[in-house]
């Protein structure tokens, strides 16, 4: 078998992985909040929630540009996929860009968090620690309790 092929389709498979387990961990995170740092925001009180919750928008808004670059990496490579002959430069080339795009806008928002969580309580600050530790796949401490 051609190793050209083979290595083409390596990588396509672990794309489709990644996509699929990406799509099933999103799935997840809207049907269980508070598994992340930014749904773990919902948990906080309604002042600090809102306060929050218009930090994450900023941020969003502020990476429309390297959003949109993203998305329309994801496009190209989508479109990439489907010609009769694969041009793996272009593809990684493309996913490339899909994963820059990724990086910048989470390392912006984790960055608006730290912000957050530097000027906040140190309940919220429990709660988004809580959020991590289920992220994380453990469960956080029972809350001790002070007589």
């Amino acid at each position: 078998m051609n190793p050209r092929l083979v290595a083409a389709s390596l990588m396509l498979n672990v794309f489709l992985i990644g996509a699929v387990a990406g799509g099933a961990g999103w799935l997840i995170g809207k049907s269980n909040p508070g598994y992340s740092l930014e749904s773990a925001g919902g948990r906080l009180p309604a002042a600090d929630r809102k306060i929050f919750r218009q930090a994450l928008r900023e941020v969003r808004r502020e990476s429309r540009d390297v959003i949109l670059d993203g998305q329309a990496a994801r496009r190209e490579a989508a479109n990439l996929l489907q010609q009769p002959t694969l041009d793996s430069n272009a593809l990684a080339a493309a996913l490339e860009r899909v994963r820059n795009a990724d990086v910048t806008v989470r390392t912006r928002l984790e960055q608006r968090i730290i912000e957050f969580a530097a000027s906040g309580s140190q309940e919220d600050r429990q709660l988004l620690a809580d959020a991590l530790l289920r992220r994380a796949g453990r469960q956080p401490p029972p809350a001790k309790n002070s007589p």
